[in-house]
């Protein structure tokens, strides 16, 4: 977990925004109302919590964004050196410093005002003095604007940092760049950094995890260090120094044989020489990269000389000689990024060497003299020269033996025999039902259904039987015990069956027709009682029934009934007529609605007047849609237009 967590910073309004914000909640949250024939000293109360509100809302704004961006006197040496490559030290200290200052500045303003409001004599000249507060406010805020926009850019971009923790497990990879110090990251940590084939890909730190004997390491990938002193370095380069000079860490300087990074091996040796001062109390290990590409043996006779007499520095001269064996040596080793040849290697030996280091760099404080102090190891002095093997008693060798014993008789789990036999293993759970004879553990589990035992109704010589009935059934087949007896039908019987069948099949050919036509999706024409031919009449019945045998001799003289069908258009005359034979088939228990409790014409209409009018009045004056509508109009009601404003409504302040 890192220990500074640059996320969490709150967000720095602009100045317009932060003014805004304050004086909406002066107005949300302080009473709105005050008359002038109030007491004065309710008039100058409500003014003077307006002033103190807003001054504490400002104050309190101001001083998180203050609180919240660190200090770079309190954090580590490595956050403070990278924010001042980043930010400038000195513009970040300043705009603190004048947000401080206005912090002050409203406080001292809301404390004159609030003196000269205790003295105002009308509610007039409160108001006036409220207005002139929260205005210098305002004002001292405007002029915050630069510093507040350049500390919104440096939350943002320290958002963007990597959370690195200064006192963990460190592996920094520094060298020229494109020499695969991405690639290299990639292989031994999750992190996912950009790779491409040309040069400063990476221009900002990249941090990745990985783990080595249960311990998390972290692994910094630094953007690519160009030979050149160290006031004419960028920002990017800057970045990777910063990470070097402060951070505890194992150092991997990679360096490409087969410069297809751009650059030479006699600048790349150059580059190691000159920033070696950073690396006095760290531990160190050059990697020769790239070997898939091309191997040192490989290399022309003056560049391989190059290599080597690096490898006798290193092996030679170390770094700084008083310090830990750790130290005292600088390996080279060779990588290929694309093959994985020694990629393990490297992070294994960079973790052994770091872990030393700093286990040799602990028992150099005084914490631990302190501690050594008081330990004592005694070590006995031989007496007599004669041999005192140790010596186990009887008793715990007894303890130990039955220890054994147990270990051998215990029951080994399924998941062990499984392990041994492999391919050849068989789950059987039921050769552990111990209490069950042998002979019977294996048998079928018995079956329930309803309470019964399926068992208890099975008879083992069912087939047997089964057979046996089949046999006797067969006998009585062949002795004609089931055989029908031939019934001869006369001839009037033969022609009823025959006609029988035709009306079947006549019935079952028009159900056809008729759902055909139900299914049809051809348009249905509108329907024209004139023009349309009826497809079923009394003849054509009496037609189909001779047509298959039946007699409908005696059916001529019937008289078959025929529904009218009522014509579309009727003449005024005819829709007279048929009110009137409506009129008089109603009861006359039930007169008509509107005729209902009515002796004559005259009181008839009267009805009528009244009804018209009470439906007008409804609906113009009353505002309803309908006679039996009991709707009520929106109005305007005077609640909710006047008096004290609810949240959010200040858009007439």
């Amino acid at each position: 977990m890192s220990l500074y967590n640059f996320k969490k910073i709150a967000v720095v309004p602009t100045a317009k925004d932060f003014i805004d914000i304050i004086l909406s909640k002066t107005q949300r949250k302080t009473p709105t109302v005050v008359h002038k024939h109030y007491k004065i000293s309710r008039i100058r109360g409500f003014y003077m919590r307006k002033v103190k509100f807003t001054q504490q809302n400002f104050h309190d704004r101001l001083s998180r964004i203050i609180q919240e961006f660190p200090k770079l006197d309190d954090v580590h040496p490595f956050y403070a050196d990278l924010m001042n490559v980043l930010y400038d030290k000195d513009h970040y200290k300043l705009g603190l410093g004048q947000l401080n200052t206005a912090r002050h500045l409203i406080d001292n303003v809301a404390k004159d005002y609030v003196r000269l409001l205790k003295y105002g004599d009308s509610l007039y000249r409160c108001k006036q003095l409220k207005r002139a507060a929260l205005g210098r406010m305002a004002t001292i805020m405007k002029r915050q604007q630069a510093n507040l926009a350049y500390l919104e850019q440096v939350r943002q971009h320290l958002a963007r940092l990597p959370s690195i923790d200064p006192y963990t497990r460190t592996i920094i990879i520094c060298g020229f760049p494109n020499v695969g110090k991405s690639s290299f990251i990639n292989k031994i940590t999750r992190a996912d950094v950009e790779v491409q084939p040309y040069a400063f890909t990476t221009k900002s730190l990249y941090v990745g995890h990985t783990d080595y004997k249960y311990l998390r390491w972290q692994v910094i990938d630094t953007p690519g260090i160009l030979d050149h002193p160290l006031e004419e370095r960028n920002v990017i380069e800057m970045q990777a120094v910063t990470a070097l000079a402060h951070l505890r860490a194992a150092i991997l300087y990679f360096i490409d044989p087969s410069e297809q990074c751009g650059h030479s091996i006699e600048e790349q040796i150059s580059l190691f020489e000159s920033i070696k001062p950073l690396f006095s109390n760290k531990p160190l290990i050059v990697v020769l990269n790239k070997m898939d590409v091309l191997r040192p043996e490989d290399l022309a006779p003056a560049k391989r000389q190059l290599i080597e007499e690096l490898v006798a520095r290193c092996a030679k001269n170390p770094v700084n000689a008083e310090c830990n064996s750790e130290l005292s040596t600088v390996p080279v080793m060779r990588t290929s990024t694309v093959t994985d040849e020694g990629v393990q290697e490297v992070k294994i030996e960079a973790c052994e060497r770091l872990l030393g280091h700093r286990v040799t760099e602990k028992m150099r404080t005084k914490k631990v003299d302190g501690i050594l102090n008081r330990l004592h190891v005694a070590t006995p002095s031989p007496r007599d020269g004669k041999a005192r093997p140790p010596v186990i008693p009887p008793s715990v060798l007894a303890k130990k033996q039955q220890a054994a014993d147990r270990e051998a008789r215990k029951r080994k789990l399924e998941r062990e025999i499984e392990v041994e036999e492999g391919d050849d293993y068989v789950l059987d759970l039921q050769k552990n039902y111990t209490e069950i004879a042998e002979e019977e553990r294996h048998d079928p589990i018995p079956e329930f259904w309803e309470g019964h035992n399926i068992a208890d109704y099975i008879d083992p010589d069912i087939f047997e039987k089964l057979a046996e009935l089949e046999r006797e059934e067969a006998l009585r087949e062949e002795g004609g015990m089931y055989a029908v007896p031939k019934i001869e039908l006369d001839e009037t019987m033969k022609e009823i069956k025959q006609l029988a069948i035709q009306i079947r099949n006549k019935k079952a050919v028009l159900k056809d027709e008729s759902r055909i036509n139900k299914q049809s999706t051809k348009p249905v024409m509108p329907r024209n009682t004139r023009a349309r031919q009826r497809d079923r009449s009394t003849t054509k019945l009496r037609d189909e029934m001779e047509k298959l045998g039946v007699d409908m001799s005696e059916t001529k003289q019937a008289h078959f009934t025929r529904t009218r069908s009522r014509s579309r258009s009727l003449s005024a005359p005819a829709v007279k007529r048929a009110r009137v034979d409506v009129s008089r088939a109603r009861s006359v228990s039930r007169p008509a609605r509107d005729e209902q409790g009515v002796k004559d014409t005259q009181m008839a209409k009267r009805a009528k007047n009244m009804a018209h009018v009470a439906i007008a009045k409804k609906t113009k004056k009353m505002g309803l849609k309908g006679e039996a509508d009991r709707f009520i109009g929106t109005k305007m009601p005077k609640h909710l237009f006047s008096g004290k404003r609810g949240v959010g409504k200040t858009d007439r302040r």
